[in-house]
């Protein structure tokens, strides 16, 4: 019978290896990517403490006219960074965010905020870490 031809349902598995492979390339790149992401957004947990901490301290101060005895200082929101206050004197103060759990590899390191405004993180290789 020449003239009937008989048609095939579905895939070849040479289509379905294609699919395969075009699925692990884009994850191969989206995953890093995202994973970029998500550590950068977890920064901001770090930010919002230590300006968190620093609004409290400055409140005490305001009330006492030192910083010392002013224990205000709250927890990291999503805890990924421990919050502590350093060399506080009663004109002076340092605040430390150091990255604890998912956050501990972070490129960025310890971030520290200091009374007089001065904002640094320590161990970073970016000027990128901070704004």
């Amino acid at each position: 019978m020449y003239g009937m031809r008989k048609l095939n349902g579905g895939f070849t598995l040479i289509e379905v290896m294609i699919v395969v492979v075009v699925i692990g390339i884009l994850a191969a790149i989206a995953y890093p990517s995202y994973t970029s992401y998500v550590e950068k957004a977890r920064r901001a947990d770090a930010k919002a403490a230590l300006l968190a901490a620093a609004q409290r301290l400055e409140r005490c101060y305001t009330q006492n006219n030192t910083y010392v005895g002013c224990d205000v200082l709250p927890d990291s929101p999503d805890r990924f960074y421990l919050i502590a206050a350093t060399a506080q004197t009663a004109t002076e103060f340092t605040l430390t965010a150091t990255p604890q759990g998912a956050q501990a590899n972070s490129p960025c390191g310890v971030y520290t905020l200091e009374s007089d405004g001065d904002q640094d993180d320590e161990g970073s290789a970016s000027d990128r870490c901070w704004p």
